[in-house]
């Protein structure tokens, strides 16, 4: 977010225009993201297929009352006819690749085709590496941060892949976070998985290109994420309490944090993060908030999407550029410190080097000499 965030709401974006309208797939529709998306893109005249976890919409009222709000509105807009016509909501966990498929199957029979596939489900772990090694309970926890970030989105990839290929033409949108380029003490796991999606993407990109499929990862501020979807915190350890670590563990900051939201009611809902045992909740930010803090995101997801040269990694913010700056050129210079230990492996062109001799299904090495 800028800094004038906090004193004023932005400016309805501005979007390119384009020569026709674009239809969208969302895979998580209801969150912050998803629905100033939605509401944007229904404004300038595109389609849209709008995934929603249904546990999330039937059962925690906190996380789908904007959705229903959202659903009224377009019920209600002056051109609710159109909107109506524009807008297919469809139940999606991109954990179970069959709803995946019976989704992108629907988007298709609804719309025609889908243009772009806009990833932007994901949740939060919070607990250190020790910390989430403690018991079955939190072990567990793990692997379902992997399930929702990491294989979430190869899922709905994989769905959507054969109707790009089919018409030579598509856009896939990832969104993760600048914790794609930095480690965050006490988000180990959520860091994991958003360098493992990237890393996959990065690899697909290539793949994909033969088919004029275009890959973009969209890397907002950390707390895009983190404040949008729900959080999960594995019980604390002594040895890592604020007293005895200085290291400024997620835990501490996120409980800051959600103790001074505007629009909490409960002044102490950041202790649930330090409770001795596994708690999840949404973070309760009020509806003026949730606008002003996806607003550059959701202006530079609508800009790219449907790009004919999209960029590879957009960095949203100039917070987030600083920051991924700072990172790279620390790689840069330690890079360059050790350069001489780095090269001084390298064997040299006059020696000869170990040839492989392949004898049945197996390669072995001959050493010469």
């Amino acid at each position: 977010m800028s800094k004038n965030d906090d004193l004023k709401l932005p400016r309805e974006p501005k979007f390119p225009t384009h020569n026709a309208p674009r239809v969208w797939f969302l895979t998580c529709a209801n969150s912050p993201v998803g629905i100033s998306l939605s509401r944007h893109l229904l404004a300038h005249g595109d389609y849209v297929t709008a995934g929603v976890l249904p546990v999330e919409f039937e059962k925690h009222e906190d996380r789908s009352a904007d959705f229903k709000d959202f659903l009224n509105e377009v019920g209600t807009h002056q051109d609710k006819e159109t909107w109506r016509t524009r807008l297919r909501v469809v139940a999606l966990d991109v954990r179970i690749m069959a709803q995946c498929q019976s989704a992108v199957a629907e988007a298709v029979q609804s719309f025609g085709r889908v243009d772009i596939l806009f990833c932007c489900h994901s949740e939060v772990v919070v607990g250190t590496v020790e910390e989430l090694s403690q018991s079955k309970r939190t072990l567990t926890l793990v692997h379902e941060q992997f399930e929702t970030n990491f294989f979430g989105p190869v899922n709905i990839i994989k769905a959507t892949l054969p109707s790009f290929r089919s018409k030579k033409n598509g856009h896939i949108i990832l969104l993760t976070a600048i914790t794609g380029h930095l480690g965050t003490p006490g988000l180990s796991m959520y860091c994991a998985s958003q360098w493992a999606i990237e890393g996959y993407c990065d690899s697909l990109a290539y793949e994909i290109a033969p088919f004029n499929i275009k890959l973009s990862i969209v890397q907002p501020n950390m707390e895009i994420n983190v404040l949008t979807h729900k959080i999960t915190s594995a019980p604390p350890m002594s040895a890592y309490a604020e007293e005895t670590n200085p290291a400024p563990l997620s835990r501490n900051i996120l409980s800051g944090l959600l103790d001074r939201l505007e629009g909490s009611s409960e002044p102490t809902i950041g202790d649930q993060l330090h409770s001795n045992e596994v708690k999840s909740l949404y973070p309760p930010l009020s509806k003026a908030m949730k606008e002003r803090l996806v607003a550059e995101t959701v202006h530079a997801v609508a800009a790219i999407g449907g790009h004919d040269n999209p960029p590879a990694r957009h960095i949203v913010g100039f917070e987030g550029v600083t920051t991924v700056k700072e990172k790279l050129k620390t790689v840069s210079e330690e890079l360059e410190d050790f350069i001489e230990c780095s090269i001084s492996v390298d064997i040299e062109k006059s020696e000869e080097v170990p040839r492989p001799l392949s004898q049945g299904s197996q390669t072995h090495f001959v050493v010469p000499g």
